[in-house]
């Protein structure tokens, strides 16, 4: 049984965002890690790459949540390299789940999304004891109530570009009401292309009002024409 100090002890705060687009996947957090009232990091990255196209969201125990990150990296490298084939969302989403099932009487304290694009753009939130629920938009830690207002009331669906600044927007908004959650937005992006973290200098410009622009660049593949031989007269 886990006594009421130790329940503070383990309790943190953070804000995590997760919204399916249609070109993709947007997962967002703040940048503060906490110790009861201590503010322990201002620079702390809780969206990870776990795949070249799967990203998961860590709200809860630091440790736990770095040791299962660590975790799911080996395991979706070993599936990757027995099976020939990326792994899908889907299945990471079920593997990630049974492991915290499996733990159940000595649980990881965390709130997971997990959110990528394999055919389409998925997102699936998981809890501790391994319950996984496929959402469109979702939120974890402590700001989250303050993130759903936001999220609940703004998003329309759409593209990538057209969400970005709803997903700042819900992290900024936590950050002045939950005390637990603060800095900045961190914004990822993740779609055929695969996963990438929007430069912070974007992230502020769209937070002082501009339109978001996606800066990246699709790949291209210049094709270079071959010249036909050119035949020989016959004489």
């Amino acid at each position: 049984m886990i006594n009421e100090s130790d329940r503070k002890t383990l309790k943190t705060g953070t804000t995590t965002v997760g919204i399916i687009c249609n070109d993709g996947v947007i997962l967002a957090s703040d940048k503060r890690a906490t110790m009861g009232y201590l503010i322990a990091s201002k620079d702390i990255r809780k969206v990870h790459s776990i795949a070249h196209h799967i990203g998961m969201t860590v709200a809860g125990s630091v440790g736990d949540a770095q040791t299962l990150i660590r975790l799911m990296k080996s395991e979706i490298k070993l599936y990757e390299l027995r099976n020939g084939k990326r792994i899908s969302v889907k299945a990471t989403a079920t593997l990630l789940a049974n492991i915290l099932s499996n733990y159940k009487f000595y649980p990881f304290f965390v709130q997971l999304l997990v959110g990528g694009y394999d055919t389409k753009p998925h997102l699936f939130s998981i809890d501790m004891a391994g319950g996984v629920t496929e959402e469109k938009i979702a939120s974890t830690g402590s700001g989250s109530p303050v993130a759903y207002g936001v999220l609940e009331s703004r998003v329309k669906g759409g593209n990538v570009k057209d969400n970005v600044e709803i997903a700042i927007n819900a992290i900024n908004m936590a950050i002045r009401r939950d005390a637990a959650t603060g800095e900045r937005a961190d914004i990822i992006i993740i779609d055929k292309n695969g996963f990438r973290r929007i430069p912070r200098n974007e992230v502020d410009e769209v937070t002082k009002g501009k339109a978001f622009k996606d800066t990246k660049k699709a790949n291209t593949v210049t094709r270079v024409k071959k010249s036909k031989p050119k035949r020989r007269k016959k004489k």
